[in-house]
């Protein structure tokens, strides 16, 4: 994994202020240091700079970014971050195609597969991935991002210049490129947040590729390529072939994304996705005479505070330690006190650049720091719930029929505590409606499906376009903050295509929520763990962490130079934080409930004054 970042402007020549540009280009790489600490590098072109910061992981010596290739009279760069899982199968088809390999690294194989193939070769990749390819005999700069946008690419255009980088905060260290929030903005903070609409960098001017698409820039424009995108498809095999070929799929999957020069690591909540995972790897570990190293996540004192509820119904502990003895692995029990969860809440948006999960990112920032003390590549459970159908929405009545997100089924908890002229100005209930509207109008209903069968195809698309990108931007802004690359089988491009349309009765066969998953796995976990219900990320239940945030809220509200006032009516929040705040009742999903919107203020507050930010609106 990496950083990159660059700039391109085909009727502007940068070597004519080659000392303004080279430093440029050194800002932008430095900002994006902490995504790849091992080396770095720059090039300016005359109508191209590009940058990159390496994280080591394949070929450590010679997988030096930028890397270049000449054609001809003609060189074509890459700058790319990212891991490819069928690097041998495309390599090999380029060497009987002709071509020569100065690398073991997947930079490589990308940069010879878009000389060899075209623009469209995107679509052959297996992997994660963000890149920028720049041709200079077409005057092009191509920008790809992979299918569901596990790894970020952001970008911005100022005066004819596009500017892109893997994070918002490479974007600024362009001149004149400046932070705004208008009302657009604000919605997608307080209505969709921290979800975010793909394509959006909540910053007014600021977007993101989306997953599964390009955008190719020349000096005729930019164009923006869908390459690939998820399709609605009758559902043919049977329930045992289903079962049998999930099977297959995820642990292709999971051994696919094995591949690494530096030793794995992965981790184990106790719950069937991360166990399942890891009980892949440690057979296909110990198969070569290795050990599985595991980490599992908690927080000081918990086991005192903790209260089971409809959202969290029991403790991880219990079965992590049935897991470990079960795997044999070596085992790390990580916690996180509650200052250091309520200190890592501004870090967390130093990490994102935007106002993320709160103190959910926090504590997860805190443990891949640790991880990262002797691990670079971690394989995660992460994203089962949205492909296989774990969370409520899928099959309580409610949620079906609710015709809007179903993980923010009401609004009112966030506009209640909001200045009532601001609510007026920015019709927050149009623009969460019409960004529903939007989503759900891009995936296909098929003729058999009923009503209901049609809603959770709607909410299974919504699952994997909206829910599931927060987590994966969660995973990615914490692990490479710490230089730790965190790798996702659950969302293998062939396995959630499958998974997408296979018919609710088969994935909840006989009411047993995800289970056409858990019969998969059958044999290889024990069926303590395999039938355990879903407890999702843990959270502190502890008393003194709500009033850490409560204190820290006052004094930022008792600030009268406070941004956030601009937007929060000052009086309704001092209600809100005298109230008693419900630890099950959802605000954003199951992870964030009222404790956790405390934490989102004061996010929000430190967000607004660190990048500087106009309120536009």
């Amino acid at each position: 994994m990496c950083g990159i970042a660059g700039f391109f402007n085909a009727k502007y020549d940068f070597t004519s202020e080659k000392g303004l540009y080279d430093n440029v280009l050194g800002n932008m790489r430095d900002s994006l240091i902490h995504r790849g600490p091992d080396s770095e590098g720059t090039k300016l072109f005359r109508h191209c700079g590009i940058a990159h910061t390496r994280l080591a992981i394949i070929d450590i010596v010679k997988g030096i970014q930028p890397m270049s290739r000449k054609l001809g009279d003609f060189s074509y760069h890459i700058v790319y971050n990212g891991e490819l899982y069928n690097t041998k199968q495309l390599k090999k088809k380029l060497q009987n195609a002709g071509w020569c390999f100065v690398s073991d690294s997947d930079t490589e194989v990308i940069l010879l597969s878009y000389l060899q193939y075209g623009p469209e070769f995107v679509d052959m990749l297996d992997g994660i991935f963000a890149f920028a390819i720049y041709d200079e005999r077409h005057e092009a700069l191509y920008l790809y991002r992979d299918s569901f946008g596990i790894k970020p690419l952001f970008y911005t255009v100022k005066d004819g210049t596009i500017i892109f980088a893997s994070e918002p905060k490479g974007l600024f260290k362009f001149p004149n490129v400046e932070a705004v929030l208008d009302k657009e903005g604000i919605n997608e903070v307080f209505g969709v947040g921290p979800a975010r609409i793909p394509g959006s960098g909540i910053f007014k001017g600021v977007y993101e590729v989306k997953p599964g698409c390009y955008l190719y820039c020349s000096r005729y424009g930019i164009s923006n390529n869908c390459y690939w995108h998820l399709k609605s498809i009758p559902h043919e095999d049977s329930y045992e072939k289903t079962i049998d070929k999930a099977g297959f799929l995820l642990e292709d999957a999971v051994k696919r994304q094995m591949v690494s020069d530096v030793p794995i690591c992965t981790f184990l909540s106790g719950g069937v996705d991360s166990s399942l995972v890891s009980a892949i790897c440690a057979a296909k570990l110990k198969e070569e005479g290795k050990q599985l190293v595991t980490y599992s996540f908690d927080f000081t004192e918990n086991d005192k505070y903790f209260k089971a509820n409809s959202f969290q119904p029991s403790q991880d502990r219990p079965y992590v330690d049935k897991m470990v003895e079960f795997l044999g692995s070596e085992h790390h029990y990580l916690e996180c006190d509650n200052k250091t969860q309520a200190d890592l809440l501004y870090a967390s948006i130093d990490a994102h650049d935007l106002p993320c999960m709160a103190d959910v990112d926090s504590s997860l920032l805190h443990f891949c720091k640790e991880v990262s003390i002797n691990h670079k590549v971690v394989l995660t459970g992460e994203c089962a719930d949205e492909v296989f159908g774990g969370y409520p929405w899928f099959h309580k009545e409610e949620f079906l029929n609710s015709d809007t997100f179903p993980w923010t089924p009401d609004l009112e908890p966030r506009k209640r505590l909001m200045n009532r002229e601001v609510l007026e100005i920015i019709g927050m209930d149009e623009f969460v409606n019409n960004a529903y509207e939007a989503a759900v109008s891009e995936i296909a209903i098929l003729p058999g499906e009923d009503n209901i069968e049609s809603s959770r195809r709607r909410i299974g698309y919504l699952n994997i376009r909206f829910f599931m990108q927060t987590l994966l931007n969660r995973m990615d802004r914490t692990s490479m903050n710490s230089g730790l690359e965190a790798r996702v089988p659950f969302a293998d491009r062939k396995l959630v295509e499958y998974i997408f349309n296979v018919p609710w009765d088969m994935k909840a066969h006989g009411g047993v929520v995800k289970n056409i998953l858990r019969q998969s796995a059958r044999g290889k976990l024990p069926d303590e763990i395999l039938f355990r219900r879903k407890s999702p990320y843990p959270k502190s239940y502890n008393p003194y962490y709500e009033k850490l945030l409560v204190d820290r809220l006052k004094e930022v509200i008792e600030d009268n130079t406070s941004p956030l006032l601009k937007i929060i009516d000052k009086k309704k929040l001092e209600a809100f934080m005298l109230s008693v705040k419900d630890y099950g009742a959802p605000w954003y999903g199951q992870l964030m409930a009222g404790p956790q919107m405390l934490a989102y203020l004061i996010q929000i507050d430190y967000w607004l004054k660190k990048y500087n930010i106009t309120i536009s609106i």
